[in-house]
């Protein structure tokens, strides 16, 4: 008889993360190249896809500050991490959310600390910061929020242990991947498809058009060295026509939607999956 792994130690993401990509990656095993050397993943977020592939060798990236402060947390001082995480689990109610919520401060473990809280225990999961770079989540409805998920970070810590974490650009991906011994899967903010699912507040700066222009560049730019690539966006006119100039595959891929303000606007639709090979 094969004895099963418990899930709790098993890497996978540790923060809920709009957009996470964990229910799509069935759909996505067939596109993933066979052979490569180096990962890159210059749009962390919840790093489904990471945690899934377990590369020897990646560099993860994301212009989020307080994000890779607490993966690098997680990486290096993960006990210390679960100490304080404990801590919060043992105060936590609704003046103490907005306690910690209004205080951004601290050292880099109450950063780190302070953002795994705030996400198992806002309205659902969701990041979203102000003009000041403010995050203005309110409290979720949880009778019983997993606050501190101690086997499940000591096996994220595991598997990020021999990764290279950088606050960065998705641009800075250009002055590494140079071959086909290189991987990136890049998964960013997707381009809005109605008025109502134009997202923004991951980051003070909002990711709009132009940006979509310059990350097709630099797919452009790292397919002429060979670089295998593989992208996520929403199915629009203007996605599918920026990849259709530089010839990569598109190939549509069902996905469930549960973050809109119109709930009647939740649930299946149709993004795309590109490929430069």
């Amino acid at each position: 008889m094969v004895s099963q792994i418990p899930k709790e130690t098993c890497p996978r993401p540790f923060l809920k993360w709009a957009g996470g990509k964990s229910r799509l990656i069935q759909q996505y095993i067939p596109y993933f190249p066979k052979h490569y050397q180096t990962y890159y993943e210059p749009f962390l977020g919840g790093g489904a896809i990471f945690f899934y592939l377990q590369p020897s060798t990646a560099i993860l990236t994301d212009i989020n500050a307080e994000l890779i402060t607490t993966y690098r947390c997680v990486r290096d001082h993960v006990e210390e991490l679960i100490c304080l995480l404990k801590e919060h689990k043992n105060k936590h109610n609704r003046d103490y959310y907005y306690d910690v919520r209004a205080y951004p401060g601290g050292t880099d473990l109450e950063q780190a600390s302070r953002l795994i809280y705030l996400n198992k225990t806002c309205f659902n999961g969701l990041y979203r910061v102000n003009s000041q770079g403010k995050f203005n989540v309110p409290l979720g409805r949880y009778k019983n929020p997993n606050i501190c998920q101690e086997d499940l970070l000591r096996a994220a810590s595991a598997a990020l242990s021999a990764s290279e974490i950088r606050q960065a650009d998705f641009t800075n991906v250009l002055d590494y991947a140079k071959s086909s011994d290189d991987f990136i899967f890049l998964d960013p903010p997707y381009h809005p498809i109605s008025n109502t699912s134009y997202f923004t507040g991951y980051h003070r700066n909002s990711f709009g058009e132009k940006d979509q222009e310059r990350l097709r560049d630099a797919c452009a730019e790292l397919a002429s060295r060979g670089v295998k690539m593989m992208i996520c966006n929403s199915d629009c006119e203007l996605v599918r026509k920026l990849y259709k100039q530089i010839n990569f595959n598109i190939h549509p891929i069902v996905a469930s939607r549960s973050i809109n303000c119109n709930t009647k606007r939740r649930g299946m639709i149709y993004e795309l999956l590109i490929t430069s090979y």
